[in-house]
C-alpha cells in the first residue's frame, strides 16, 4: 500500500483515490522504463563482445552497458523506494514521471553518442556534440534536485513500512546524496577543464571520483531491499536491528574508502 500524508480531518479527501491510482500507473511505467534501460545497457554488453574495442576510455561500448544498468536499476529503485516515503501521491506521480523522462534522456544521449563513435560528456568539438554534452549536464542537474526533495522528503517524516525500513531509507537517501554530489562533482571539474582548453583532460578528470560515485549510487536500492527482505524472516526485531545497522556500517566505510581513494588518486 502506498502511504500518503495524512489530515487531521476526519473527512475523507475524494481526490486521494484518483491521485494514488496515477501515482500507481506512473511507479509501474517506472519498473517498465527501468527494465528497458537495463535490457539496453546488457544488449551493448553484447555488441561490445561482437565489436571489441576498449572498455575504459571516453569512447567505448562500456558507457551505455554501465549507464543503461545504473539507471534502469536506479529508477526502479527510487520508483519502489518512494512508496514509503510520505509525499502525496500527485506530487510524487509528478516527481516519478519527471525523473524517468530524464534518465531515458541521459541513457539516450550516451547510448547515441557511443555509436557515433565519440564522447558522450564534455565534448565540445561540434555544435551537435556540445549540444548532446550539454543536454546530459542538464540532466544530471535535474537528477540532483529530484533525489534530493525524495531525501529531504524521507527525513522530514518519517518513512513507513516494516521495522528498520524508515533507517533504512533514510541511510540509503543520505549516501545518495553523497553519489549526487560527487556526480556534479565530476561535471564541474570537466567543464572547467573543457573550457580553459584541456580537452583530453577533461575526459581523464572524472576517473578518480567514479568509484566513489558508483558505490553511494546504489545504497538507496541495497539498505531498503536488505530491510524488506529481514522482515520476511522469523528472526526477532533486535537482531534485524543489528544485521542492518552492520550493513549500513559496512556500506559506509565503503563510501570512506571511495572517497580517501578518489582523494589519493587526484
Amino acid at each position: 500500500m502506498e502511504p500518503t500524508l495524512t489530515s487531521a480531518s476526519a473527512v475523507p479527501d475524494r481526490t486521494s483515490a484518483p491521485h494514488a491510482a496515477v501515482a500507481g500507473r506512473v511507479e509501474r511505467l517506472c519498473h517498465a522504463t527501468g527494465l528497458l534501460l537495463v535490457l539496453s545497457g546488457l544488449a551493448h554488453l553484447v555488441v561490445f563482445a561482437v565489436d571489441g574495442g576498449p572498455w575504459d576510455g571516453p569512447v567505448s561500448w562500456r558507457k551505455p552497458v554501465t549507464f543503461g544498468v545504473s539507471f534502469g536499476v536506479t529508477l526502479i529503485a527510487v520508483a519502489w523506494v518512494t512508496s514509503y516515503l510520505r509525499v502525496g501521491p500527485r506530487s510524487r506521480a509528478l516527481l516519478l514521471a519527471v525523473f524517468a523522462v530524464d534518465c531515458v534522456v541521459e541513457v539516450g544521449g550516451i547510448t547515441l553518442q557511443a555509436w557515433r563513435g565519440v564522447p558522450s560528456h564534455l565534448d565540445m568539438e561540434t555544435p551537435f556534440d556540445t549540444a548532446v554534452s550539454m543536454t546530459l549536464a542538464v540532466g544530471g542537474g535535474v537528477l540532483v534536485v529530484l533525489l534530493t526533495v525524495f531525501a529531504v522528503a524521507s527525513f522530514r517524516h518519517p518513512p513507513s513500512g516494516p521495522a528498520g525500513m524508515d533507517l533504512a531509507v533514510r541511510s540509503g537517501f543520505a549516501i545518495l546524496l553523497v553519489a549526487l554530489a560527487s556526480g556534479a562533482a565530476m561535471i564541474a571539474r570537466g567543464v572547467v577543464l573543457t573550457r580553459t582548453g584541456h580537452q583530453e583532460a577533461a575526459y581523464h578528470s572524472t576517473a578518480p571520483l567514479e568509484p566513489l560515485h558508483g558505490v553511494s549510487l546504489h545504497a538507496v536500492l541495497v539498505l531498503p531491499a536488505l530491510a524488506w527482505l529481514l522482515s520476511r524472516t522469523s528472526w526477532g526485531e533486535p537482531l534485524r536491528r543489528r544485521i542492518l545497522y552492520a550493513a549500513i556500517g559496512s556500506y559506509v566505510t565503503a563510501v570512506i574508502g571511495a572517497g580517501v581513494w578518489a582523494a589519493l588518486a587526484r
